[in-house]
């Protein structure tokens, strides 16, 4: 889903055939089927190169793929299953991140969400589930409200969530993953920020699938020092 596509009217409706309209390709894109063998990289066509290298938290040795996701986008929830197998199977030299978009202020409750169930150590057990409540079950998910009584209902503790969601180092983990969207010049969701160096989504590589060949393509000449 393109940045384009978010404001206050798509927001309100974000899950209804109007944004799926406005971002069918996006759709097709997250449904395509990856293709097989090598693939030939093409700046500006496969991917983007930051003109500024980003530092990285992942530690000497390691190398740093983020996806940019948000809960409420259709092509993010398609992309999940794939990209948690990508990741299951990923070489041990890569540190594997997701942060939470936020196009603007409204996004800021679900971005809250995912960081206090990382807090809680609870992604691995809600993360999918939070998509399924949004896509399936047609729960909105976007107040404060709304995302403590859906939590509750998962069996959390109310008051050690709350405490997570409202923490003081909240404020710093919004910011920075804001900084780091702005920094990899990010045009919509899902997406991939690759070693701290270079970024790809479904329109620049065709489909999302793709997009994962085109980081493989990148990681293997980052790992050649190119």
């Amino acid at each position: 889903m393109k940045r384009r596509d978010f404001n206050l009217a798509t927001l309100r409706v974000a899950t209804t055939a109007a944004v799926v309209s406005n971002a069918s390709a996006w759709a097709q894109n997250a449904a395509a089927k990856p293709t097989s063998g090598p693939i030939n990289l093409k700046e500006g066509k496969d991917y983007q190169k930051l003109e500024r290298p980003l530092v990285s938290d992942a530690g000497t040795g390691k190398i740093e793929v983020i996806e940019f996701f948000w809960y409420s986008c259709p092509h993010c929830n398609a992309f999940e299953p794939t990209f948690a197998n990508w990741a299951k199977t990923a070489p041990k030299d890569l540190v594997i991140r997701r942060i939470p978009v936020a196009f603007n202020d409204s996004f800021a409750p679900q971005q809250r969400l995912f960081f206090a169930l990382e807090a809680l150590n609870l992604l691995e057990s809600l993360h999918v589930k939070v998509f399924t409540a949004v896509h399936v079950e047609k729960l909105a998910l976007n107040t404060d409200a709304s995302i403590q009584a859906w939590v509750e209902k998962q069996g959390v503790d109310k008051t050690k969530f709350a405490e997570a969601y409202k923490s003081f180092g909240m404020t710093s983990k919004l910011r920075r993953a804001v900084q780091l969207q702005n920094e990899f010049k990010v045009e919509g969701v899902p997406s991939l920020g690759i070693a701290g160096r270079f970024y790809t989504d479904g329109s620049l590589a065709g489909s999302m699938e793709r997009a994962l060949q085109v980081a493989e393509g990148l990681l293997a000449q980052v790992r050649l020092g190119k």
